[in-house]
Order: structure tokens, then sequence, then C-alpha cells
């Protein structure tokens, strides 16, 4: 494989000595829109909840004449650009490393346009997590960094125009394009994650096709901070198959940092990039937060995205003023101008609740136990299964 080397922060609290930087790739924040077409799927994988979410939309649209559209809705992550950056950037100064951050919203370069206007943050690079369709049955997310300035809108009208007008043979000319700028950097993010529920066997063939006709215009595949160890083990067994390189992404939605990040002594965006590139080597460091059970993670995730951040900016705050549905007239509102009476119904509000106090405290701690894969730890990433 070229030069991925991967270390584990709990294994070797030296792990970052001899390096100059860490480098934060993939992080969301408030300018990302999240779908919320998983709560659809969920009732559906789940017998038992889809009765009741069924009665909450017969609800919904007999006595307030709002029809449930996942599909059209969306959530966002609660923390702002600036949140995101200072977060990201206080985890990496730690380590006592100077810092790098590639926020990349999820087809949209909003964020770090407006970041580049705040003295701390002028110089991050302009980035993004498009999701290209691929196929009949899916889209693959990417992570674009380091865009050139005057031509990020172009570019992103591009991009915007080929979802809208998908075919692979233009996929693969977009990705040229963005390969012949050698200061981009192209990433193949949770390549191993089938989001899109297509099946397991279906989604590899997918992403060995798609690797096989567009491998050599990508840079990296991402070892993934907030998927499992079977996961990312398996993106490692592809990057060997593929004779490409391995990079972290965080994959950050709510307010733990990103727990993975990549360890390198270069001293701009563009260098790290050229580092990549060119010279083919890339340091992936796994953060402590790793180590953690998934499942409580993946938990503590949901909860930051459903808490109330009275010390955010006012539209951030509780978790409807971050997720948007359309309204009678089709119009996208916070579905907290939707409650009838200004609150939630109490049966939304109970299960949030619920949700919340399995986030906490004793049962907080029994859960973590119960999930614990310590197993996982002594096997990492690089030893034989």
């Amino acid at each position: 494989m070229p030069g991925s080397t991967i270390s584990y922060l709990w294994r070797d609290k030296d792990a970052a000595r001899g390096f100059r930087t860490g480098v934060s790739l993939h992080s969301h924040t408030n300018q990302s829109r999240e779908t919320l077409d998983f709560l659809a799927n969920f009732g559906n994988q789940f017998p038992v909840i889809r009765p009741l979410m069924a009665r909450m939309e017969r609800r919904a649209e007999q006595i307030h004449g709002l029809h449930i559209d996942y599909a059209a809705s969306y959530w966002t992550p609660p923390m702002t650009p600036k949140l995101a950056f200072d977060l990201e950037s206080r985890q990496i100064e730690k380590l006592g490393l100077a810092s790098m951050v590639s926020i990349t919203d999820h087809d949209t370069i909003q964020a770090p346009m407006l970041l580049r206007t705040v003295p701390s943050a002028r110089r991050i690079p302009v980035s993004v997590e498009w999701s290209a369709p691929y196929g009949s049955m899916q889209s693959f997310h990417l992570g674009i960094h380091n865009l050139p300035s005057a031509r990020a809108a172009e570019w992103m009208a591009t991009l915007e125009e080929f979802t809208r007008h998908p075919s692979d043979e233009r996929l693969t000319e977009i990705l040229v394009q963005l390969h012949r700028d050698p200061n981009i950097l192209v990433v193949f993010n949770h390549p191993m994650w089938d989001l899109y529920l297509v099946g397991k066997e279906k989604h590899q063939f997918l992403v060995n096709e798609f690797l096989q006709k567009n491998g050599a215009y990508l840079h990296a595949l991402e070892l993934n901070g907030l998927r499992n160890w079977d996961e990312n083990r398996a993106v490692r067994r592809l990057a060997e198959k593929w004779n490409m390189l391995l990079i972290a992404g965080g994959d950050r939605h709510g307010v733990e940092p990103n727990a993975t990040i990549n360890l390198t002594n270069a001293t701009s965006f563009t260098e790290f990039v050229h580092e990549v590139r060119r010279q083919k080597r890339s340091n992936v460091l796994f953060m402590p937060q790793y180590a953690e059970p998934w499942k409580h993670r993946v938990l503590q995730s949901a909860i930051d995205a459903v808490r109330h951040y009275p010390e955010f900016p006012q539209g951030s705050r509780t978790w409807d003023e971050r997720t948007y549905h359309p309204d009678s007239n089709g119009v996208i509102r916070p579905l907290s101008e939707l409650w009838p009476g200004g609150s939630p119904p109490r049966v939304i509000s109970a299960g949030l609740a619920l949700v919340q106090i399995m986030g906490r405290g004793l049962l907080a701690g029994g859960l973590r136990m119960a999930w614990s894969n310590s197993d996982q730890l002594r096997l990492a990433l690089g030893e034989q299964e």
C-alpha cells in the first residue's frame, strides 16, 4: 500500500511527536442539510415503531393539514461554522500541534466562505462533501478539499448541475477535471457504508465498479471517525486491493471533535495536499474518543443533535429550530414555527427526553459497558482478524 501509517493515541501518547501539524478533515456545521429520510427507513426496518410513526403522520394530516414529507425535510447540526472551527482547532492544538481544519458540509461551501471573513480562520480551505449520484440506486460522498477560491462558485454550479442531470460518463469527466488541479484533494468518504440501504453485496459491487472507472482520479479512501471498526477494516482491505492511500476523516455532526485526524509536517493546506498526492504519504491518528463503544458514540451523537444549547446563537439553540419541514403551502420552515400552540406534541417531547436520559448517568455507564468492544481495541486496524 502507498505510505499510509495508522496510530492510536490511547496506545501511544507520543504518537504526534515529530509532526508539526494536525489536519481535521470532514466535519459538518449548521450550514449542512442532513436528510430525514432515515426516519422513514427506521420505521420500515423496525415493525414495532412503524405503527407509532403512522399514527403521528395521520394526526399531523388530519388535525393540522400537514403531510409528513421525510424526503423534503432536513435537520442541521448544532454548531455554527466558527464554533465548529474552534472545536476542531482546540483538539489538535492540545497535542502541541498547529491546526488545519477543512469543513465539508453537504453540497455547500457556505461555511468556509463565511469563515474566511474571520481573521483566525481566513486560511481555511474551500471544501465540500459532494453527494455524487452513481447509477440508479445511490450516491457516493466525495470530500473535495481546497477548491480554488476564484473558481469555487463555478465548481459548485458544475456539481449542482451534475446532481440534477447525472450520468456515469459525466461523473468521470468531472473527476478528471478536479484531478487536473494539483492543489485539489478528492477523498472517497466512508466508502464501505451502505448508506442508501441497497444491500451489502450490491453496495460493494458498486464501490468496486466505481473505483475501477474512477480510482485513478481519487486521492485517498477515508478511515471514518464515526464508522465502526469492522467497516474501517474493510476500507483498509479496499485500499490494499486498489493500491490507494488511506486518510483520516472525522465526519463530526455533533459537539464531539473528530475522532480521526491526519498528522503532517506541512505548513499550509496546499502543502498537505501535495504531500498526499505527490509523495503518497498519509499519517492517520485515531483519537481517544474512537476507543469508546461505537453504539454509545452514535447514541451520543444523536443526543447532541436534539440537545438544547442556550449559549448558542439564536436559531441554533433548540432541536426544532434546527429541523425543517414544508408547511401546508410547501414553504420550508423550522419546526419551531409549525407546532400548534408553539411547542412540540407531548409524545415527541417524551421520546426525546427518553433518548437524552439514555445518555446520562448510570444508564449511560451501563450501556457503555454492555456495548464494550475491547476485543476491537486489541485488534485495531493493523492486526489479523
